[in-house]
């Protein structure tokens, strides 16, 4: 028989907080490894001793057969002393041990080489235990194991032990306690491990009545949502606003509270097979949305869905997701149908994770109030999904998949912070070849958005145990990221907004070396100072040359442009010589004198144009209203192409015209689902044209499209068909998302090739 060797045996990546250790623990076991195993900081450390070939197999199944919730990356396996350890056993994260630590070739993760791990699901094995009448942990809403439960609004500090998550202050059970302790069972060091003898609770506050103790909590709730209530129920990263979906009043009780019209709310339900009643859906779909991630899903409804008209009128997609924690389970059962999920919050602000805020802060939306007393450290949103050409892509990352960890193409110089945008904010955590994308943030326009990015900012720094000694900015000096900036003191690089965008989806097709990049989006601020959003550019990331626009509008009132489409209407008519009989002759008087009225070439701003000439669209209750409205529209109807000129300005620039398009998107006699089809194709066609010209001058065959235009579908899927027909490979982002929640990354990524 073969002479016993030892190993020591590192594993980086999220393999903390995933129940890693006891499934080592039961791999040796199964293979006849003796040894130990321990966190380190970042990585897990076992020193396996056993014959040759059991820890080959050892090894290999460390990575094939890993926990669900665990990435691990390529192992790093070094030959030491055998030590003839008898058994083997789990280390605590703070045990001094100097086994195989000698050799001079053994190394523990530093710091900064930490794995994060995103908020998971309520895993099988508990719901089971959950809807089992004989378990002691029966209907308890904060049932978990080491494989599901909260991580990332959990943890306040590492290493990932209880008393640095919030479930510091509730005290172990002697029940729970022993199966903390248990190397076999799947409840080792499950941090968030509760009980209803010894874990958090459930009430319930309607007015001044205040109803406490789980089932008589749920049942109060349940009973004000079927008599079509509104309540503010807390989850794992936030409060949600929930609702009867299937009840018109409900729902547009929810809408005049929140001042929310038309914005789409998302809904929430009990399983695959009623979604599937409600919504299509492919089996690759329907494996989508029951994902580790549970995400947002936007679908298209049936026509006999039974949900209420008001969840997303005037569009034909509803953004769906299922139950991710015990509680959500509980609720949607005992209610008996779908639920409205939209988050708990003010308009554009994060999601509110306090009790005593939410109840002040939502007290004129909400009936009432689902509390529970396990803290939220940090909010974190759902994030949200779309299928664009057969593949689903993300609009916002958040609850799951969030904090994002990605490799970047080579080590940073310097750790750096990147701020990402005003609208959609992210904040981007790199250094060495790392980057960490934070959930989404929201809006910076409020003191508590400021408020959110500052705390987001120093958690991602102290929980990866990293501190950035730069901050990476976008040029626009009116950004909400520049009071952080100047609060910093630390030294500040400017990325332009459409660089940032186009070097973040470089970023995601590697094998490409130059590129024609299309970012079309609402406006950033341009190297010319006008408000930019329909470029072209040629080159890769710190190279990149403007190479292509449209036609410049100067856009009345501003800002204000971006919520009433009907001004950037009137735009397009001035610029074209024609009245406007809807605008006011004082507005028509301040932009003819260039007051208020910024030059633009944002592609946004024209489909906010083409839905007002349309009759879609001519005031947004919401960001981006009127290009989801007119992408509905176009949908479902076809049409042809409008030509559109191109032609080179005097600076060199090709720019497409779009004054034909005015004549067509008039038409009164043509339906506006036709014209809506219409508009779309012309810029899919101007956008391919603009590329054929760029692919002479320069070779480049590799086109990318970036932007919060690009979120549309009817627009994409066009432009990538009539690219690929015209030889060209096109690609569009499936990991960043495309609009502005990715700018962060793509900043980062600008700075990177400086």
């Amino acid at each position: 028989m073969p002479e016993r060797a030892a190993q020591h045996i590192t594993i980086s990546g999220r393999v903390q907080g995933v129940g890693f250790r006891p499934f080592v623990y039961r791999l040796a076991h199964q293979h006849d490894i003796t040894g130990w195993v321990r966190n380190a900081n970042g990585a897990v450390e076992i020193h396996a001793e056993g014959r040759p070939a059991q820890l080959l197999q050892f090894s290999n199944a460390l990575l094939s057969e890993a926990p669900p919730l665990a990435a691990p990356e390529p192992l790093t396996i070094r030959d030491c002393a055998a030590e003839q350890i008898q058994g083997f056993s789990i280390l605590d994260s703070a045990a001094s041990t100097q086994a195989c630590l000698n050799d001079a070739s053994s190394k523990t993760a530093d710091a900064g080489s930490i794995h994060l791990p995103p908020d998971g699901f309520v895993c099988a094995d508990c719901l089971s235990e959950l809807h089992d009448p004989t378990n002691r942990r029966h209907r308890y809403p904060f049932i978990n194991c080491t494989q599901c439960g909260p991580r990332y609004t959990l943890i306040t500090a590492l290493p990932y032990d209880r008393p640095n998550t919030a479930m510091r202050d509730f005290a172990l059970c002697a029940d729970c306690r022993q199966e903390y302790e248990n190397p076999l069972d799947r409840r080792f060091h499950a941090e968030p491990i509760a009980c209803p003898a010894c874990g958090p609770h459930l009430q319930f506050v309607s007015g001044d009545k205040t109803t406490d103790g789980d089932e008589a909590a749920l049942a109060a709730a349940v009973a004000a949502l079927q008599s079509g209530k509104i309540v503010a129920v807390k989850g794992v990263g936030g409060y949600h606003l929930m609702c009867d979906a299937a009840n018109d009043v409900a729902v547009a009780s929810l809408r005049a509270r929140k001042s929310r019209p038309a914005k789409p709310l998302a809904v929430m339900f009990r399983n695959p097979d009623t979604l599937r009643r409600a919504l299509h859906m492919t089996p690759e779909l329907a494996d989508f949305v029951a994902s580790a991630q549970r995400p947002i899903v936007l679908l298209p409804e049936q026509a006999e869905s039974g949900l209420s008209d008001l969840i997303a009128p005037g569009l034909a997609e509803i953004g769906c997701l299922l139950p991710y924690s015990p509680l959500h389970d509980l609720l949607l059962a005992d209610f008996g149908g779908p639920l409205v999920a939209t988050s708990g919050n003010l308009s554009g602000e994060p999601v509110l994770t306090d009790n005593m805020e939410a109840q002040t802060r939502l007290a004129h939306l909400a009936d009432a109030f689902l509390h529970h007393d396990r803290p939220i450290v940090r909010p974190a949103d759902d994030p949200v999904y779309r299928v664009i050409a057969g593949v689903t892509r993300p609009l916002r990352l958040g609850r799951g998949n969030a904090p994002l960890e990605l490799q970047l193409p080579a080590s940073l110089p310097e750790p750096v912070l990147a701020l990402g945008s005003h609208m959609k904010n992210t904040l981007c955590l790199a250094w060495g070849s790392r980057a960490v994308i934070s959930p989404h943030i929201g809006e910076l326009g409020t003191a508590r958005s400021q408020d959110t990015l500052a705390q987001i900012a120093a958690d991602l720094q102290n929980l990866y145990q990293v501190r950035a000694t730069r901050l990476i900015v976008d040029r626009h000096p009116g950004y909400g990221t520049r009071r952080y900036a100047r609060a910093g003191g630390l030294p500040v690089f400017e990325v332009w907004h459409h660089h940032a965008h186009a070097s973040a989806l470089a970023w995601e097709f590697p094998n490409v070396a130059d590129w024609i990049v299309f970012a079309w989006d609402g406006v950033g601020l341009g190297e010319d100072g006008t408000l930019w959003g329909g470029e072209a550019f040629t080159g890769a990331p710190a190279r990149w040359k403007h190479a292509a626009s449209f036609r410049p509008f100067r856009l009345p009132g501003g800002d204000k442009a971006g919520r009433e489409p009907w001004r950037a209407a009137a735009a397009l008519l001035w610029e074209t010589g024609q009245r406007v009989p809807f605008a006011p002759e004082p507005l028509h008087q301040a932009w003819s004198a260039r007051l208020n009225s910024p030059a633009s070439s944002a592609v946004g701003r024209l489909f906010d144009a083409a839905a007002a000439l349309c009759g879609v669209c001519t005031h947004a209750s919401f960001e981006g209203e009127a290009p989801m409205r007119l992408d509905a529209a176009a949908a479902a109807s076809t049409g042809d192409a409008v030509e559109l000129p191109l032609a080179r300005d005097p600076l060199g620039l090709w720019r497409t015209d779009w004054a034909p398009l005015l004549p067509m998107l008039g038409d009164t006699a043509r339906p506006a689902a036709e014209r809506a089809a219409r508009f779309h194709l012309s810029l899919a066609q101007a956008l391919v044209e603009q590329a054929k010209q760029l692919r002479t001058q320069t070779g480049i065959r590799s086109v990318g499209l970036t932007g919060g235009v690009f979120q549309n579908r009817v627009l994409a899927e066009a432009a990538i068909g009539l690219l690929e027909r015209a030889g060209f490979n096109a690609h569009l982002p499936q990991r960043v998302p495309v609009n502005d929640a990715g700018l962060s990354f793509g900043q980062v990524i600008e700075f990177l090739h400086q």
